[in-house]
């Protein structure tokens, strides 16, 4: 691991420290290279957590860019080793050495930091860059000349780090340590005891470094050196410490600073070369031989390092040196964007939270220093979304107001964060949130009431018009069921009358309406959406019977009788216009289906009588003589203006004399007939007769019928088979008139003049029909409680005789 990124989590490590009192925070001590599996603690009774919350909350382990070393056991609430640990690999010689992340929960969204601070363990022997150096070190060198050794590394730390040198043999040279402000020490072999080439040319020494472990570990390097002849003065550096900076995005080739020594020899002993030992620290960097000038030879990262430790070694040709140190401080750029994390997010929320609800965890982090490193976070504009800081790196995104699925369903929300350097570095993450519904719309009609129009005589089940409702909510939400409130039209249900489709709204007509009975009648649908409570809405409707022209005329008078003759008189004296009678006749239906006109079909004399075609008065239009007959016939039609019109026909009699026995002499053939009606009505009272007993048969089969069935279910019903009883149809009254609501018309014509008459049976149906009573001419009064009898509803069979005279 860098040295960046061990200063790194060293601030983390301080950063959560801060956080104790607002998160809660543990923290545990374990020595390096534990196995896989190894118990480090239970985090769950540590924490003063429920062993069940970490189920429930899908706890997870948080550790951002790291190496997970650490996995938690949910089941056990305990953290175990997950992979090995090596301290030097992850914290180098960094002290305290820590791994530190977070524990994360959803529902409701916490975290909590664990510290675990990893111990040294002896597993390091010191060791040298070099297994051998050679010196050549002239014979005239004096007692006390230095010679700088390389300096051995221990990965370990503390007590397991490197404790002392030891050379052997120690016959010309001494070691001498010397420690350094960094905790490190330098060792230089000293010279006590001149040399002589003639007894020894070639000189081997072993310097030994040993740790302070327990076991002990050691590493050797040897040294050989070479006596040369005549160099007797080594090169001085110009000052012992150097100091440099550099910018980190600086470009290879960059000179740092120039190093610079001195040798009072002359010709080739007094020729410096400048080294750079080989190192870790060293591998960035180049220096000139001769000149001393230090160059940039890598790239830089003030992330991971943020200053170097140079030892330069000062060489002349007889192989004496010094030693000064170099210290390079690495400047900070702002060459790194703020890095945001998601720790945890909710994919979609309900549109009914209260404001303030946790949305996401974001740790936001930039690597660099000062107001390279400090970051601002913004949020899109025009959205009830805000960011709200915990901490300097943890931040949380929550609601701000009121949501509303219906104005937005979704929210993508982007988080930029940029650092203050300069320029401005920034980086962006985009966050989807789905709104999930609630049912808070109640369905709602596009009219608040409607009015619809239906042609009477329908047939049962037409559709009338359809209501329509719309619900702003999703889904089940939104889905309109129509359901018709119960009222009542004239004392009965309006079920009877109308029915509506629960999905389409389609309103259907149940019944055949009759514009003469009903002309309009109210009702109210309510509109109910699915959600949970339902939400409903009510339109009122109302239904307008339009008329059709199913009624003939009916004529009120003059009256026609079914025996006796009735005659209007008019005298031979009557001038020209003279008022003879007035045809009265009235249409039940209404508008131009009951305007009605008369005229004159057939008479005795057409040049005698004329019919008004509005008012149906009979008057003359010539003047009565003597010659003109007594007996007069006309025919009147009255006819509505209804599409196709229908009509009804009125015998009416004129009988032109100056006195009632004159009008009984000329009339007595009428009474001649007698005899064949006498006939005829026999006929028709043995018919009404027949259809009485059929009548009275099929109730009686019918009735039967109903109790065989009924003892027959009785049986199946007390037996212990598993019968499953049958029920037969019901036929239901359209007509709304009751069981057998036919009404069949015998329409009887007699003539006066012909001993032939004549039977007409006329279709089934409830059109009302004027009878005519033999015995007199019948008053309005009696007419209309015929009518009412007529529209009874629930007469099972009527079989109406009528007597006129065609």
């Amino acid at each position: 691991m860098s040295t960046t990124t061990i200063g790194w989590q060293v601030l983390l490590f301080f950063s959560l420290l801060s956080l104790i009192s607002v998160i809660g925070q543990v923290s545990y001590t374990i020595p390096e290279e534990m196995t896989k599996g190894a118990l480090i603690g239970n985090v769950a009774e540590d924490l003063g957590l429920d062993v069940k919350r970490l189920k429930s909350g899908k706890a997870r382990i948080y550790t951002g860019d790291s190496a997970e070393y650490i996995e938690l056991n949910k089941e056990k609430g305990v953290l175990l080793i997950k992979d090995r640990i090596d301290r030097e690999a992850l914290c180098r010689q960094t002290v305290p050495c820590a791994i530190n992340f977070q524990i994360i929960m959803e529902n409701p969204m916490e975290f909590y930091s664990v510290v675990i601070e990893i111990t040294d363990v002896n597993d390091n022997p010191p060791t040298f860059e070099r297994s051998e150096m050679k010196y050549e070190i002239t014979e005239s060198a004096l007692t006390g000349t230095k010679f700088v050794l390389d300096r051995a590394i221990d990965r370990d730390v503390g007590v397991n780090g490197l404790s002392s040198y030891t050379l052997k043999p120690i016959d010309n040279f001494v070691l001498k340590t010397i420690s350094r402000g960094d905790g490190s020490k330098n060792v230089e072999m000293v010279l006590q005891k001149q040399l002589d080439r003639e007894k020894h040319e070639h000189v081997s020494l072993i310097l030994t470094a040993v740790d302070g472990g327990e076991p002990q570990l050691s590493g050797t390097m040897q040294i050989v050196i070479t006596v040369l002849d005549a160099n007797d003065n080594a090169p001085v550096c110009s000052k012992p410490e150097y100091k440099a900076s550099v910018t980190e995005n600086s470009p290879v080739g960059t000179v740092i600073t120039t190093v610079s020594a001195t040798d009072i020899d002359k010709g080739n002993n007094g020729k410096v070369s400048y080294i750079i030992p080989k190192s870790e620290e060293a591998g960035n960097f180049e220096i000139e031989v001769y000149t001393g000038v230090l160059t940039l030879a890598g790239n830089l990262d003030y992330e991971k390092r943020k200053f170097y430790e140079l030892d330069v070694q000062v060489v002349d040709q007889g192989g004496l040196s010094d030693a000064c140190k170099v210290i390079v401080e690495v400047i900070d750029a702002n060459d790194n964007k703020p890095s945001i994390n998601i720790m945890s997010k909710s994919l979609s929320i309900s549109e009914n939270v209260k404001p303030g609800t946790v949305v996401t965890m974001l740790n936001i982090q930039d690597l660099d220093s000062g107001g390279n490193g400090k970051v601002q976070c913004v949020l899109d504009e025009n959205i009830p979304i805000a960011m709200k800081s915990t901490t300097n790196t943890f931040f949380t995104v929550v609601t701000e107001s009121d949501l509303d699925r219906e104005r937005a369903s979704e929210y993508n929300i982007t988080v930029t964060c940029s650092d203050e350097g300069v320029p401005s570095l920034s980086s962006s993450v985009t966050l989807t949130l789905q709104i999930s519904d609630v049912n808070d719309n109640a369905p709602v009609f596009e009219r608040s009431s409607y009015e619809a129009y239906i042609v009477e005589n329908n047939t049962p089940g037409l559709s009338i018009f359809t209501v329509k409702a719309r619900d702003a909510d999703w889904n089940q939400n939104a889905r309109v069921s129509y359901i018709l409130e119960d009222s009542s039209v004239n004392g009965v249900p309006v079920s009877s009358y109308v029915s509506v489709s629960a999905d389409s709204g389609v309103i259907h007509a149940v019944r055949s309406f009759d514009y003469e009975q009903i002309k309009d009648f109210h009702f109210r649908v309510k509109a109910q959406d699915g959600g949970s409570p339902p939400l409903s809405s009510i339109a009122s409707v109302k239904i307008l019977i339009q008329d059709q022209n199913d009624n003939a005329p009916q004529v009120l008078y003059p009256v026609q009788t079914g025996g006796s003759l009735v005659a209007e008189m008019v005298p031979r004296s009557a001038e020209v216009g003279y008022l003879v009678t007035k045809v009265v006749a009235v249409d039940v239906d209404s508008g131009q289906n009951a305007w009605l006109s008369y005229k004159l079909q057939k008479a005795t004399d057409r040049a005698l009588f004329e019919v008004g075609l509005q008012n149906g008065e009979i008057r003359t239009i010539r003047q009565v003589t003597d010659k003109d007959a007594v007996k007069q016939r006309l025919t009147v039609v009255v006819e509505d203006n209804g599409q196709p019109s229908r009509s009804a026909t009125v015998i009416v009699n004129v009988a032109v004399a100056d006195s009632f026995p004159e009008v009984l002499s000329e009339f007595t053939d009428f009474t001649q007939d007698k005899e064949y009606n006498d006939n005829l009505t026999f006929y028709l009272v043995l018919a009404l007769a027949v259809v009485s007993f059929l009548f009275i048969t099929c109730l009686v089969v019918i009735i039967s019928v109903k109790i065989y069935r009924w003892r027959q279910s009785r049986i199946l019903y007390q037996s212990n088979l598993p019968v499953i009883p049958y029920y037969p149809p019901r036929y239901s009254d359209t007509l709304g008139t009751g069981t057998l609501p036919h009404v069949y018309n015998y329409e009887v014509c007699r003539t006066t003049d012909s001993r032939k008459s004549d039977c007409k049976f006329g279709r089934a149906g409830s059109q009302n029909v004027l009878i005519m009573e033999p015995s007199s001419t019948g008053t309005m009064q009696r007419i209309q409680n015929e009518n009412s009898i007529l529209d009874e509803p629930d007469s099972p069979l009527e079989v109406r005789i009528i007597s006129l005279s065609c």
